[in-house]
């Protein structure tokens, strides 16, 4: 069974089922209730392998890949905030630091709960168990990279909004870098955190459904 599983055939398919299928059958018109029983038969499956690995030592990291994660943090985290800033000066002013400003317990409410809830299990799902299920399946690691960061941009087709893809792109580009520099999730999820919390704390939520 376990030969089975492990097998490159078997892990293709799954790949093709888990991180295709799924992000598409989701963000069609089938109903609810389906999608949730997608959604999470997908993360039972995942979890079972996952705990079933039992790979979870994560490599020291260099005080240097520290440092540069840092400067690299902070530089991204002004440029976004000026991004989002202009564009909401541009297009609806009324909407920045809305949610801090009118709603501050809502505000500090989400930064928890989007931190535990949605970052961290994307990172397990979109980084460590995907590289530890599909990293021997390709040998081009470029491919690998960018096979991850499209899985990633998917997973949240469901909102059916370009500038979502968009961004998610991006932030998959940044996470799966950070991902294959450090191998810790708990890296990956801090910078996945500060970007997706900055985002909100602006006042542009609302495309990534956000409560508002």
């Amino acid at each position: 069974m376990k030969n089975t599983v492990n097998s490159p055939i078997y892990k293709s398919i799954e790949l093709f089922i888990l991180f295709f299928i799924f992000p598409v059958l989701i963000a069609s018109s089938i109903v609810v209730y389906a999608k949730f029983i997608l959604g999470g038969v997908g993360v039972f499956y995942v979890s079972i392998l996952l705990l079933w690995d039992k790979q979870w030592r994560t490599p020291k990291i260099s005080m240097s890949i520290q440092r540069s994660f840092w400067i690299r943090i902070i530089s991204l985290s002004i440029l976004f905030l000026g991004i989002g800033i202009g564009i909401l000066w541009i297009y609806d002013s009324s909407q920045l630091f809305k949610v801090v400003k009118t709603k501050p317990i809502l505000w500090i409410q989400i930064l928890f709960l989007y931190s535990f809830l949605s970052v961290l299990p994307q990172e397990l799902i979109y980084r460590k168990f995907f590289y530890l299920r599909y990293e021997n399946l390709f040998q081009n690691k470029s491919f690998l990279f960018c096979l991850n960061v499209l899985c990633f941009s998917l997973c949240h087709l469901f909102l059916k909004s370009f500038w979502v893809l968009l961004i998610t792109i991006i932030g998959g580009i940044l996470f799966t870098y950070t991902y294959e520099k450090t191998r810790s999730v708990l890296w990956t999820s801090i910078e996945h955190a500060i970007y997706g919390n900055l985002i909100f704390t602006v006042g542009l939520g609302t495309m990534l459904a956000f409560p508002s």
